[in-house]
């Protein structure tokens, strides 16, 4: 059975979205439609990537992290990853700026995911390696 997690909503991306929606007022209130109609354009690009993001575990052994309409769909076999750990950036104490999962696979490949619910894919994706590391026998 196919899994799907949905992508959190980092601080970032929210400035991000700010960043652009105050360029795109302030070209079009500096009348210079061309320049608005461009940053509104990368909103809509920017807005479908965050809200369309899902990382899904699927039954035949594929961990596919698809980046919305307009990005790319990426396919990681499970047998392939090597590593799976919580990491944060910038600590300060308890708190942390950015925490997501990073996985490790192939020859030195990475990919960084932030699902919503973090210890429950980690936990299905441990649950899942160990299956297909024990004799292929999926969980």
């Amino acid at each position: 059975m196919n899994r799907i997690f949905h992508a959190r909503i980092a601080w970032y991306h929210y400035f991000l979205l700010a960043v652009l929606t105050v360029n795109a007022v302030g070209a079009l209130w500096t009348k210079a439609a061309l320049l608005g109609v461009l940053f509104m354009l990368l909103l809509i690009v920017v807005i479908e990537w965050v809200i369309h993001t899902t990382y899904t575990l699927t039954a035949d052994g594929m961990l596919v992290v698809n980046r919305g309409r307009f990005g790319r769909k990426r396919q990681i076999p499970l047998p392939e990853i090597t590593s799976v750990q919580q990491c944060a950036s910038m600590r300060f104490g308890r708190f942390a700026l950015t925490r997501y999962v990073l996985i490790g696979y192939g020859k030195g490949k990475y990919e960084a995911v932030m699902p919503v619910k973090e210890r429950e894919f980690m936990q299905l994706l441990e649950a899942r390696l160990s299956g297909w590391s024990s004799g292929g026998v999926r969980p």
